[in-house]
């Protein structure tokens, strides 16, 4: 009998996406990222930084695996703390293959072109932390922080993680020269839109439904989303039929299941959605270790 914490299908599940998404990103940080000199941000970024420089000023060859779980210590307490401890034994797990795989995988040319490393590696980057998210882990450093932040104001909150990112690499340009670091921030940029648009938990919709089955459509969102809603009894303006209003927020990577199952369930529905900018109020939050 599988426990609340043990479950062999999903966590075998995790364990094949977080050993892509290691291997994507390790690919990355020895093709893209090493052939052009940058510093991908984070933990990852401070790691290249540290090696980079005891390589350049001491002439000493520090391993990436021991420095990269070193910096990682202060971010994993953060999210066994206050995200998730099976959260946080996966995301260590996603930290660890990434340095033995970037320990391993040889240094690949792909392209000389600094501009087109600096966009397609910050993409590749920011693919690897979202298969990562979408299995309920994540890449370390910074990535632990910003997910925290993220849960406690129940927003997007990536853009954290960016600013705190745009300072290690600010740090590398004194110590290696501002161009390398200014297209870091170009990859780091693309690497956090990659993020908003694949990873949706923090994004929300407002659903406004006119329906004529009322009760089938709070039951569908409240089976897809375990979100409440309000009924609103209407009327139409121009056929004076008695209709209803089915009035929902949802998370964005919930809305096309509901949107789906609601148009199943009421063919003649006439859905409205609204990006939802700012909520106040219960909202009901999946826990990362459900």
């Amino acid at each position: 009998m599988e426990s609340r914490f043990f479950n062999p299908k999903k966590d075998i599940r995790r364990i094949v996406v977080i050993t892509i998404a290691a291997l994507l990103m390790a690919a990355n940080i020895k093709t893209f990222v090493h052939t052009g000199g940058l510093y991908p941000g984070g933990a990852t970024g401070l790691t290249i930084l540290t090696t980079r420089i005891s390589e350049t000023f001491f002439q000493v060859s520090l391993p990436y695996t021991p420095i990269l779980l070193i910096l990682n210590a202060w971010p994993i307490y953060i999210g066994f703390r206050h995200i998730g401890k099976k959260f946080t034994i996966y995301s260590c797990l996603m930290i660890i293959l990434t340095g033995v795989f970037a320990d391993f995988i040889p240094a690949y040319t792909i392209t000389n072109d600094i501009l087109l490393i600096s966009i397609f590696g910050g993409l590749i980057n920011g693919l690897a932390i979202s298969l990562c998210l979408l299995v309920d882990a994540t890449s370390g450093g910074t990535d632990f922080i910003a997910i925290y932040m993220s849960e406690k104001k129940n927003k997007d909150s990536w853009n954290y993680s960016l600013f705190i990112n745009i300072i290690i690499l600010l740090s590398a340009g004194f110590f290696f020269g501002w161009d390398k670091a200014l297209y870091s921030i170009i990859f780091q940029y693309c690497s956090t839109q990659a993020l908003h648009v694949l990873h949706k938990r923090y994004q929300k919709e407002t659903l406004l439904i006119a329906t004529t089955e009322p009760e089938e459509v709070c039951r569908i969102i409240s089976i897809e989303s375990k979100h409440d809603a309000t009924i609103i009894q209407s009327e139409g303006a121009a056929s004076h039929k008695k209709n209803f209003l089915v009035y929902s927020v949802v998370s964005r990577e919930e809305y096309p299941k509901i949107i789906h199952h609601v148009n199943k369930a009421d063919p003649s529905a006439f859905i409205n959605t609204i990006t939802t900018e700012n909520l106040l109020g219960n909202f009901y939050k999946k826990a990362y270790d459900d």
